[in-house]
């Protein structure tokens, strides 16, 4: 079994996975071989909450460019995790 820490790497602060918050979801930056039960064990173990559902997504890295050199940023997968009702993640709440 993978370290938790390994499979979400870092929480996603945007207005948008904000938002999401009010629905009692909340969205990660995780490991890209990691699945949907991996994801949801490592949540649970990490911030002792029960996890209802996983979404995951792959987002691709833009091509950006420095002068005359293209380069592409790095591909990530993104999980977005709904939590029972009465759970709640506290390290959000301070953001």
């Amino acid at each position: 079994m993978k370290n938790p820490r390994d499979i979400l790497r870092r929480p996603v602060v945007t207005e948008k996975s904000m938002a999401l918050q009010a629905e009692n979801k909340y969205t990660f930056i995780v490991d890209p071989g990691a699945n949907k039960v991996e994801i949801k064990k490592a949540v649970e173990d990490l911030f002792k909450v029960k996890v209802e559902k996983v979404h995951t997504l792959r987002v691709k890295g833009k091509l950006k460019r420095v002068r005359n050199v293209w380069g592409r940023r790095p591909d990530v997968k993104k999980a977005i995790v709904t939590l029972k009702e009465g759970n709640k993640i506290e390290l959000f709440e301070g953001v």
